[in-house]
């Protein structure tokens, strides 16, 4: 046994999420779902090639088929979504403090090259040249445990507080119900534009963004609850610990957004 593979406990967690090994429909039944999940884990870990997999995993073309069409039937949404509810009906879940923050994360030259290069086709594939060369951004929602909320990508140019409002919008517990809603929220300076302020305190939000050197210091702003914002950071270098998510490899936005899922779990 690989010791990059499922454990008992995990794989009985999300093992009713996968489609029954076999189905009326004539033909072979499926591969073995737990080792294909245990495959594509080794694939995010090492951040490898997919031709690359060890045979004790099978078929590398049946690990990516699987990692794909699980994509597009966002059975890792599922999956995802129920262990972060989960979490919350034990207690796990802060709102306290959600906390927001962005990284680069620079492109292998492989994740290039699926359409022609252009602003338009770069936009699209969330890639972009910034300072770091050619990169995209990948943008965080944490709580205050560092349990992601919500993720979404951008190019690499793009400026952090662009991706807000998205970010908010995309939270798997939304900001606007009573019971979701977290107490405040925490950015670094970037995000401390008066629109984005407004934006979280329409919404009954504590603000914890500091002001620029240029602005009038705020009344409200509390040092000490902002000191916790480290934990996004901290969040960002666990999920960073995976291959696949410290460099993006995949030509697609989505596949790339799966492995982060994947290592968030």
């Amino acid at each position: 046994m690989s010791h990059h593979d499922l454990t008992d406990d995990q794989w009985n967690a999300i093992r009713d999420f996968f489609p029954a090994k076999f189905s009326r429909r004539p033909g072979r039944p499926w591969a073995d779902h737990r080792r294909i999940v245990s495959a594509i884990l080794w694939i995010l870990l090492t951040g490898s090639p997919w031709r690359s997999l060890p045979a004790e995993f099978g078929s590398w073309q049946t690990a990516y088929n699987r990692f794909q069409r699980w994509i597009d039937n966002d059975l890792w949404d599922e999956v995802y979504a129920a262990l972060l509810h989960q979490a919350d009906a034990c207690g796990h879940v802060d709102r306290s403090l959600w906390c927001v923050d962005g990284t680069v994360i620079r492109a292998h030259r492989c994740a290039s090259g699926m359409l022609p290069q252009s602003v338009e086709n770069d936009e699209m594939n969330a890639l972009g040249r910034s300072r770091g060369g050619y990169s995209m951004k990948l943008h965080v929602l944490t709580d205050a445990n560092g349990l992601l909320m919500s993720w979404t990508a951008s190019p690499g140019q793009r400026h952090e507080s662009q991706e807000l409002k998205r970010l908010l919008a995309n939270s798997l517990f939304p900001v606007d119900w009573i019971g979701h809603r977290p107490q405040a929220i925490a950015g670094d300076k970037g995000y401390g534009s008066a629109e984005i302020r407004e934006h979280i305190a329409r919404k009954r939000i504590q603000v914890v963004i500091p002001r620029k050197s240029n602005e009038a210091p705020a009344e409200d702003f509390n040092p000490k609850t902002y000191r916790r914002r480290n934990i996004v950071e901290r969040a960002i270098g666990w999920l960073k610990v995976s291959r696949r998510v410290f460099v993006r490899y995949d030509k697609l936005t989505s596949s790339y957004l799966a492995f982060v899922q994947l290592a968030a779990m």
